[in-house]
């Protein structure tokens, strides 16, 4: 996927989603809405988060996800929250808008968090803000 030629994996992806719900990672999701030129610009969206992330204590990637999905960043501190146990802040890559990036806020309790539409300008901006607020 990441190193076949790229019309041929948009081609593919779009015959087998053509039949069933297929399993993509974001980047190519929005490669197939056209939000993206390129699977090597969404690589870029991933290796300006993780270059900022990574840089910074107290946030983990977390590879696991939804299937063909490429993972995720928590920021660990946020889990024990001013009242107890918390679901952590996390950063999340998205084909849902074109800024690509999601930050879904520290949570607790029952329901899910919305998530906040962000750039990866957005996340380097206010990146000490997020943190803070954990």
């Amino acid at each position: 996927m990441n190193r076949a030629p790229e019309t041929e994996v948009l081609a593919m992806y779009r015959a087998v989603r053509s039949a069933e719900d297929a399993p993509a990672p974001w980047w190519l999701r929005a490669l197939d809405r056209g939000r993206l030129k390129s699977r090597a610009e969404g690589h870029a969206v991933e290796d300006a988060v993780s270059e900022l992330l990574s840089s910074r204590p107290g946030w983990v990637f977390v590879p696991w996800v939804d299937l063909g999905e490429v993972g995720y960043w928590e920021f660990v501190p946020s889990e024990s929250g001013v009242y107890g146990p918390a679901t952590p802040t996390t950063v999340q890559f998205t084909s849902r808008h074109k800024g690509f990036v999601d930050l879904v806020p520290a949570h607790r309790g029952p329901g899910q968090a919305q998530s906040i539409d962000f750039t990866v300008a957005d996340l380097r901006a206010q990146i000490e803000d997020i943190e803070l607020i954990a």
